[in-house]
This record gives C-alpha cells, sequence and structure tokens, in this order.
C-alpha cells in the first residue's frame, strides 16, 4: 500500500492562531453548525483523555508542515503525545540516486518534537516502496572486470581430435619405412630414415579456413619415443604455405603452440607433419586451432535511426530563415540542406535531424551521423540534448565524399525525447543528411553478480542506511516499524499461509527480500536495527488489512506464522505488531458488523501472539448502503456520527481485548479530511478535523473512546 501522506492544509482564517496553544474553542465560529458542533467545546485535548503515562497517543504528520511551528505545530502538541513522520524518515526522502545520505529534515523533526516534549516514532526501517531503487538496482549491475585490452583471447576455430578417431582417411604419403595407426591417438612409426624427410609427409588437421591479416594459434598435443627435436611442419593450402618449421616432443604428453598471421584469406588449409628423419615412434592426440582476438570492451546496441533517404519528407522541428533557405528537401538521397548566404547568428537555423531518443543516467552512447557536402568542406554544429538540458554540443566537419561521422557522448541525467540538432547559419553552400544513428556502448567485459555477491552487496547497503539513520537520532526514536508491509494476500507456494510481496505494477519499487530471502531479509533488518539502535529500541512489524473479514484474518494469521519463524534461530526478537487499519464505516448494518466481528478476532489474535499491539495508522473512509465511498463534502450528520460511534468501539475493543501490558497505544494516521487530489484516500472523511480545522464528530467518538 504505497501511501503518500496528507499535506494538511491551513485555514486562511487559522494562520494566525498560535503554535504552542492550539485554539479548540473556535467552533462557535462558524453559525450554521454550532447546533450540531458546539457540544465539542467542552472536549478536552485528546492526550488529557490518556490516564496511562505509557500509553502511546500519536499522529502522522508531514514534517515540513510541523517544521514551520505553526497550526499544525500545534494541533499535534497539543493533541498527541507521539508523533509519526509519515515520508520523511522513509528511505527514498533519506538516499537519493546515487546513495548519498541527507537527514537533516530528520535531524530538525525529531530534536524539535522531542523538545516539544513528544516521542517520535520511527516509521519505517525496511520496505519494499518509497525506496530508493535506482540506486539499489545500480548496486547489482553487473560487475565490471580487469581486461588487458592488448591480450589476446583464445577463440576456436577447428578441433581434430585423434584420441577419438576410427581410422585415418586424410591425405599422405608413406614409404615403406613407416606405418600409421589409431588407436587412442594417431601414431607413426618408422623403422629407419630417408634422404628427402618431405617423402614421409601426412595431414593431421585438413579442410579449416583462415582470414587475411587475422592471427592464429595451432595447439598439437604429442608425445613420442626416443624424445626429438625436428618434427617438421607445414601450415597452408595447396601452393600457399602459411608458417613452416619444426616441432620438439618428449616422452610425456604435451602441448605445443604454434603462431602464425593468415597473408590472405584462404579455405580447405592443411597441417602437414613430416618425419622421413626420423626414427622412432610418435602420438598426435589433438590438433585445435585457435584466432587470436582482443578482447572486445564494448560493443554498440542500436536504439535510434532515422534513415533520411526513405523518408516521406520533413515533419520534425525546425526554423528556417527565409532570407537564406527554404528548408530542408528529403529525397532518396537523403535530407538536403541549402542555404543561399550566411547570417550573423548561426543558431538561428536550426532544425531536428533525429528525435525522440532516451538516454539513461550514467549512460554512454555514440552518434553516426551519414553526411557529404557541397562546395567540398565545411563545418556543422550540433547540439545533442532535450529542451533545457544540453547533453553534447560541437562542431562536425564534411567534405564532398560521403562519411560517417562518430560524436561520443555521456548523460548524467535519465531523459527522454532527446534529438539532435543541426545549426548551419554560417554556412553557405548545400549538405546531405543520410542517416542518423544513435547506439548504446554496453561493456563486454563483465559478468553478472552471484547471488551471494549481490545479498552481500545489499546488506552493506541496509547496514549503511539504518545505521545512518540511528547516528542521527542518537537516542531519542526508541520505536521503529523495523519492516513494513511485507505480507502478500495469497498463498503462491500452498504451505497454508500467505506469501511475503515480491512484486509489484510500481518500477519504483524495490524488494528486498527477492536478494536477501523471506526469512534473511527481516532478520537482518532486525540484527542491523539492533546493532545501532538503544538497547531499549522496540521493534515492530507493521502491516494493513490485518482486520480483513473477507478471509477469515489470515493475513494476521499468516503475519504471526512468519514471525515465529522469524524468531526460530532464538537471536531475532520482534517486540510488537502494527496494525494499520485504514478502515471504513459501511452504512449497510449486515457489512458493518461483519467488519467489526473481524476487528474483534484481530485483536483477540494480536493478545494471544504475546507481543505489544499498536495501532498504527488509524483513519475512516465511508461506503454508503449501496456499497459506494462517499465523498467528504456528502457526509451527512447521520453518517458522521456513526463514523464516530465506530471511532469509539475500535478505541474501547482495543482497551478491553488487550492486556494493559501488550498496549503500545494508538496513532491516528491522518488528523485532517483528506483533499481532493491527495495521494491517499483523496476526498475523504478520514481525519478527526475538516480540512478548515474545524472538529468534527469523529474527534468526539476518538475522545469518548479514550476516556
Amino acid at each position: 500500500m504505497n501511501k503518500h501522506f496528507i499535506i494538511l492544509a491551513l485555514g486562511a482564517t487559522l494562520l494566525a492562531a498560535c503554535a504552542d496553544d492550539f485554539d479548540r474553542s473556535y467552533e462557535v465560529s462558524r453559525p450554521s453548525k454550532i447546533e450540531n458542533y458546539a457540544y465539542l467545546n467542552d472536549y478536552k485535548p485528546l492526550k488529557e483523555y490518556v490516564s496511562n503515562p505509557q500509553f502511546h497517543l500519536g499522529v502522522g504528520t508531514t514534517v515540513s508542515e510541523y517544521l514551520q511551528q505553526k497550526l499544525v505545530y500545534g494541533l499535534v502538541n497539543s493533541n498527541f503525545n507521539e508523533v509519526v513522520a509519515g515520508n520523511a524518515m522513509k528511505m527514498a526522502s533519506c538516499v537519493n540516486d546515487k546513495g548519498e545520505m541527507d537527514f537533516a529534515n530528520v535531524l530538525e523533526f525529531v530534536n524539535m518534537a522531542t523538545e516539544a516534549g513528544l516521542s517520535v516514532y520511527g516509521h519505517t526501517l525496511a520496505w519494499h516502496a518509497q525506496q530508493p531503487a535506482k540506486y539499489l538496482n545500480s548496486l547489482l549491475k553487473d560487475k565490471e572486470l580487469d581486461v588487458d585490452p592488448d591480450a589476446l583471447e583464445e577463440k576456436e576455430v577447428y578441433t581434430q581430435d585423434w584420441s577419438a578417431a576410427s581410422g585415418y582417411s586424410m591425405w599422405g604419403q608413406f614409404p615403406d619405412i613407416a606405418t600409421i595407426t589409431t588407436d587412442g591417438a594417431l601414431t607413426v612409426t618408422t623403422t629407419g630414415t630417408i634422404p628427402n624427410f618431405w617423402e614421409l609427409q601426412y595431414m593431421v588437421a585438413d579442410g579449416f579456413s583462415v582470414q587475411a591479416g587475422k592471427d592464429y594459434l595451432m595447439r598439437l598435443t604429442l608425445k613420442g619415443s626416443p624424445a626429438s627435436e625436428s618434427l617438421h611442419y607445414v601450415i597452408g593450402a595447396w601452393g600457399n604455405d602459411l608458417k613452416a618449421g619444426m616441432l620438439d616432443f618428449t616422452t610425456e604428453w604435451e602441448t605445443r603452440d604454434i603462431t602464425f598471421t593468415a597473408s590472405g584469406d584462404a579455405d580447405g588449409v592443411h597441417m602437414l607433419l613430416q618425419s622421413g628423419d626420423y626414427e622412432g615412434t610418435y602420438s598426435i592426440k589433438k590438433v585445435e586451432l585457435f584466432s587470436l582476438e582482443k578482447p572486445v570492451m564494448e560493443v554498440e546496441k542500436e536504439m535510434y535511426n532515422q534513415d533520411w533517404t526513405a523518408a516521406d519528407g520533413y515533419s520534425m522541428w525546425g526554423q528556417f530563415p527565409d532570407a537564406i533557405t527554404s528548408g530542408p528537401a528529403v529525397s532518396g538521397d537523403g535530407l538536403t540542406m541549402t542555404t543561399t548566404g550566411t547570417i550573423a547568428n548561426f543558431w538561428e537555423l536550426q532544425y531536428m535531424v533525429a528525435d525522440g531518443i532516451s538516454v539513461t543516467d550514467g549512460g554512454n552512447y555514440v552518434m553516426h551521423l551519414n553526411i557529404k557536402g557541397s562546395p567540398d568542406s565545411g563545418n556543422l554544429h550540433y547540439v545533442i540534448g532535450a529542451w533545457g538540458n544540453d547533453v553534447k554540443t560541437g562542431v562536425i566537419d564534411f567534405n564532398g565524399e560521403w562519411a560517417t561521422k562518430d560524436i561520443y557522448f555521456s548523460s548524467s541525467a535519465d531523459l527522454s525525447g532527446v534529438h539532435v540538432l543541426l545549426q548551419s547559419g554560417d554556412y553557405a553552400g548545400s549538405y546531405t543528411i543520410k542517416d542518423v544513428t544513435v547506439s548504446e556502448l554496453v561493456k563486454m567485459n563483465s559478468i553478472p553478480m552471484t547471488d551471494q555477491e549481490k545479498k552481500d552487496t545489499l546488506i552493506w547497503a541496509m547496514d549503511k542506511w539504518i545505521g545512518g539513520m540511528f547516528t542521527i537520532c542518537e537516542d531519542k526514536v526508541k520505536a521503529w516499524d523495523v519492516v513494513n508491509e511485507a505480507i502478500s494476500g495469497g498463498d503462491a507456494d500452498g504451505d497454508g499461509i500467505y506469501d511475503l510481496q515480491h512484486a509489484s505494477d510500481n518500477d519504483n519499487d524495490f524488494f528486498w527480500q527477492n536478494y536477501l530471502g523471506d526469512i534473511d531479509y527481516v532478520r537482518t533488518a532486525v540484527r542491523l536495527a539492533r546493532k545501532y539502535a538503544p538497547q531499549d529500541t522496540k521493534l515492530f512489524i507493521n502491516d494493513y488489512n490485518l482486520e480483513s473479514d473477507w478471509d477469515n484474518n489470515m493475513k494476521l494469521k499468516s503475519l504471526i506464522e512468519w514471525i515465529k519463524r522469524w524468531e526460530a534461530d532464538g537471536v531475532t526478537k520482534i517486540d510488537g505488531i502494527g496494525t494499520q487499519m485504514h478502515i471504513s464505516c459501511y452504512m449497510n448494518p449486515t457489512i458493518q458488523a461483519s467488519k467489526m466481528k473481524a476487528i474483534d478476532n484481530m485483536l483477540k489474535l494480536l493478545a494471544a501472539s504475546g507481543k505489544l499491539v499498536r495501532i498504527s495508522e488509524l483513519d475512516m473512509g465511508l461506503v454508503d448502503a449501496n456499497g459506494k465511498d462517499v465523498q467528504t463534502a456528502d457526509v451527512t450528520e447521520e453518517q458522521h456520527k456513526a463514523m464516530a460511534q465506530l471511532y469509539t468501539y475500535v478505541i474501547q475493543k482495543y482497551y478491553e481485548i488487550i492486556p494493559a501490558a501488550q498496549q503500545w497505544g494508538i496513532c491516528q494516521w491522518a488528523a485532517t479530511d483528506s483533499p481532493a487530489g491527495s495521494g491517499w484516500r483523496p476526498n475523504s472523511p478520514i481525519g478527526l478535523w475538516d480540512l478548515d480545522y474545524y472538529r468534527k464528530h469523529t474527534y468526539a467518538g476518538f475522545a469518548d473512546g479514550l476516556k
């Protein structure tokens, strides 16, 4: 549930309210409602209804509003003893896309609230939403290897494995002194020598091809008895010897390497051995041919192409001064720009030759532009970028021959709608653009990180984040949502409980558990929190829909089982469970009865868990008898009072069912109703105050529950 906290709207007539003495009697200033609301003047600030000094009565707030020390500051301090930052203490609010941490707002907020006598509840250390996903994903990119760009890599071209051959069928000539066999190797035995050694010759490799200018390595695995230093060889095609020389061998299997450069393209290349001057036995087990190639450090991955030779016309943006040009002409030759003169400001003649390109922060790219001009030479200004964000500018030179101009550039931001502008107001003549291609430069000297490397890297990142947060907060924040919204609403693996969440439709989400694992994700967050937190810090697992009636509170039952699994190591300790309770009041009595029964059951299950229990994000919408959400302006007095009664019920049931030793407290998530256009329950009557900061019947219902 990706909640965007409601920004509290300040009523114009209340801007001058004293921040330290929130005015609670202004209901009398609205005569049209005094009959129904004047009774609220008899209600005290909410926190005065809390008799237990250990009970945490909290409210969620927008930190930027609180730090102004105006109305919001006064409302929070007057009515609550605990405050929760809606967004400011989440990871994405403190860590940017480069991994840089900024806790300035957190520090000011924690200090200000603490000095005002409030405790601060931390929300949240580990979550999949509102994460710096770009930074976290960048930590998991492929590892770039250290590669010597001048080193040569062996790429297999040909192999003849004589150890597996069933006979010999290549060309050869064998005088009477020689015999040849193939039994686990190609073996030649000679009983004497002959005057011309080359008259005993035969192929040990045949039928491979080489390319002009390429370097190759021929590798033989051989041995013989007696050892020799004069086994002659020839590598080549008939009438075209590429390399000739002599090999040595010993009585043990060893490899010998021969390198050569092909002087021309050749097919049907072979390797001949010649041994008419050797008496004894030698064997060849394997012959291999490799091309020797420099490592590929990067390749171009084409991402955009504008072929002007195939275009129907010109429809991109441009500005063309009438005095020197009528604009570009598009034909089978490409896009041609003709100017009859020049102008003082060359950029006043400018136009796009490519548009709609997307680049990413840190990406490396190359643009190829195929151009020729008339007269024979000239210069052309270019701009690569989006409006207001130039990525690369410069000048291209050209002449009367077709030439491809390569422009390399990098991007320092994610940009879409990137274009290539040409500017040529200082050139008189014609030039033609055949095509424009943009490619991403992709590193090839890299390998993916292993699963363990990814896990270790993310543990490091989580350690840095949690350690940084606790260092800033010092000992002033002693309760935290250590993990937020981990549980899904389904049981894909069929083990009888709901799984953890692992995916969403939001590209900005980052699921730590996908890399750390369902067990170690939570254990790691708890371990790191314990590592840096004050010793008496309480850690909660926070989640929503724990009061669900449609599945008999299955999500809560699943969470309780998961906590048992997380704590099974005997080290991990989770102190409490936070139930968000973003509920609605249903005007259909049957539905409402089902919802209330599920709330009771939730509280009983929480009590039985033995954990501290916190209602962590309580707010309430309204659904009419037909199942339709009711907007704030349409709520009747009867419905307002029904909502107040439900608040009373929830809070009283909390006190009634949760043992006193397990009662952490209750947090009202939204002080005011939600404005239209809000990212959280927009235009809904979810607050205890309305948008003009008048108390509502729900304020009384909340207070009556606390009494």
